[in-house]
C-alpha cells in the first residue's frame, strides 16, 4: 500500500538488470524506503550487480525473480510471486533489446525475436499486472517507450516499430485502467546515457544526439510525473516539441533528413 506521503511500500521491476529501470527505483527510496522486486532472467550477467545497487540505495528488501520475456506462458506464475506478499505499489516495464537496425530488417529470426520482446512480452506483462492492479483498486505501472516509437524512421524501423507498438497499448491500457484507481505513465525518452547505448555507439561509430541525458534525468522526471498523475512525457520534455514539428513533416521530405 502506498503510505500517507504517497511514497511506494513496493516496487516491481520488470527489465531487474536495466540501467534506467533501476536508477528509478533508485529514485524512489530516495523518498522512502521499499521492498524491491526484480525479474529479469536467471542467469542475467548484472543479475548480482543489481541487487547490491539496490541494497545500498536503501531497499527494505531485495526479491529477485526469475522471468523470461519470451516465455510469455511463464509470466502468470512470475506475477503470483511477486504478490504473494501482498499488493504491488509501483510496476516499471523496463526490458527490451534495440540489435543492429540493419541487420534486423533482413533477419527475420532477429526481426522476430525483437517484437516478441519489445512488444509482446510487454503486452503480457501489462495485462496481468493490469488485472492485479484492478483487484487491488490502486497502483502505478510505468512503462518505458521511446521517441523512436512515435514517428518510425527508416534507419531504426522494426525497433522503433516495436515501441510504437508499447507505447500505443500502454496509454490504452491507462485509459481502461483509470476508472479503477490505476495510473499508467509512458515514458519517451530521446538517447539515454547507458552502458548499452555508449558500447552501441563505440560498435556502430554513431555520435550522441542533442538532448542525450542520462538515466539519472529520465528516473527524476518519472518520478515526479508519476506522483502528478501525469499519463505521458518526453525525456528530457524538450523533445516533444522537437517531435511534433517531426510528426508533421511530410513523408517525401522526412525521408532524406539525416535522422
Amino acid at each position: 500500500m502506498i503510505d500517507a506521503t504517497g511514497n511506494p511500500q513496493t516496487i516491481l521491476l520488470f527489465g531487474g538488470t536495466s540501467e534506467i529501470g533501476l536508477a528509478i527505483v533508485e529514485r524512489y527510496l530516495k523518498n522512502a524506503k521499499a521492498r524491491v522486486i526484480l525479474a529479469d532472467l536467471p542467469n542475467a550477467p548484472k543479475r548480482d550487480a543489481a541487487i547490491a545497487q539496490i541494497e545500498a540505495a536503501g531497499a527494505k528488501e531485495v526479491v529477485y525473480l526469475d522471468f523470461d520475456a519470451l516465455d510469455t506462458k511463464s509470466h502468470p506464475a512470475v506475477i503470483e510471486s511477486a504478490w504473494e506478499q501482498g499488493d504491488v505499489d509501483v510496476a516499471i516495464v523496463a526490458f527490451g533489446i534495440l540489435g543492429d537496425a540493419e541487420e534486423l530488417w533482413q533477419n527475420q529470426s532477429k526481426a522476430v525475436l525483437t517484437a516478441q520482446i519489445n512488444y509482446t512480452a510487454a503486452v503480457s506483462v501489462g495485462v496481468l499486472v493490469g488485472d492485479k492492479m484492478k483487484a487491488q483498486g490502486f497502483g502505478q505501472i510505468i512503462a518505458m517507450s521511446s521517441v523512436a516509437g512515435e514517428r518510425v524512421r527508416r534507419s531504426n524501423f522494426v525497433y522503433g516499430s516495436t515501441k510504437a507498438g508499447l507505447d500505443g497499448f500502454y496509454l490504452g491500457l491507462g485509459e481502461a485502467l483509470r476508472e479503477f484507481g490505476v495510473r499508467v505513465l509512458v515514458i519517451r525518452p530521446g538517447q539515454v546515457r547507458t552502458t548499452t547505448t555508449l558500447e552501441h555507439w563505440k560498435a556502430t561509430g554513431a555520435k550522441e544526439a542533442p538532448f542525450t541525458v542520462d538515466k539519472e534525468d529520465v528516473a527524476n522526471q518519472a518520478v515526479a510525473a508519476a506522483a502528478k498523475g501525469k499519463e505521458l512525457i518526453w525525456a528530457p520534455n524538450p523533445v516533444r516539441y522537437l517531435m511534433a514539428v517531426i510528426r508533421h513533416i511530410p513523408r517525401s521530405i522526412f525521408r532524406k533528413l539525416p535522422l
